[in-house]
């Protein structure tokens, strides 16, 4: 498995251990605008398309740019806001993840439809990461745009644009981003949040 572009320092501290792949999997801004091969980005959606999901629903829909194709692309990036303009568009890649908001066989809302959307995502992710890509998910894009730009039809929202690409130089972003960058990662410890029996008694 390949983690570069993820220095020891940024890591943070993993106690107790847990496997390489999740440790060292990371969100950055800063990509290489080498285009990923096709066949590549379809493992991506393959290891997606075998997420958990309730009664084997699958609500997740993915909306694929790529570079080579400018005007998707474009399309895409342009529903970003302006702060992750700044680094995106030298991503090679944006996704756009949709949920389908209702259960097909019945028509009723699914309340599970984001939650499965992630899974999904989460899949992704981590399957980019083992060969060397870096994904990096934001909510900083324009809701309507999107809508009406990409043609999403009623019943389906639209949840995270997901820039891929190979790890980049950090050197080339603004220099407030490229310490944000730069910071080691940190997550809250996990009795904060982890209870045991009912709520508010630590785990």
């Amino acid at each position: 498995m390949r983690t570069k572009g993820l220095n020891v320092d940024q890591q943070g501290q993993v106690q107790p251990p847990i496997h390489e792949l999740l440790a060292c999997r990371w969100s950055p801004r800063a990509f290489d605008d080498r285009l990923v091969d096709t066949d590549l980005l379809r493992m991506l959606f393959e290891a997606a398309r075998w997420a958990p999901s309730s009664n084997n629903e699958q609500p997740w829909r993915f909306i694929v740019a790529t570079k080579d194709r400018e005007a998707d692309w474009t399309r895409l990036f342009d529903c970003l806001v302006e702060g992750n303009r700044r680094w995106a568009f030298r991503a090679p890649v944006l996704v756009l993840s949709v949920a389908s908001m209702n259960f097909q066989d019945n028509g009723r809302p699914n309340r599970h439809a984001f939650h499965d959307t992630g899974l999904a995502t989460q899949n992704l992710v981590l399957q980019a990461a083992v060969h060397g890509l870096m994904a990096r998910q934001m909510a900083g894009f324009d809701l309507e745009k999107t809508r009406t730009d990409l043609q999403i039809p009623s019943g389906y929202e639209p949840v995270a644009i997901i820039a891929i690409g190979y790890p980049g130089n950090p050197d080339v972003l603004p220099e407030r981003l490229r310490e944000r960058e730069l910071q080691p990662r940190s997550r809250r410890p996990i009795e904060e949040w982890t209870f045991s029996g009912q709520w508010g008694i630590p785990y």
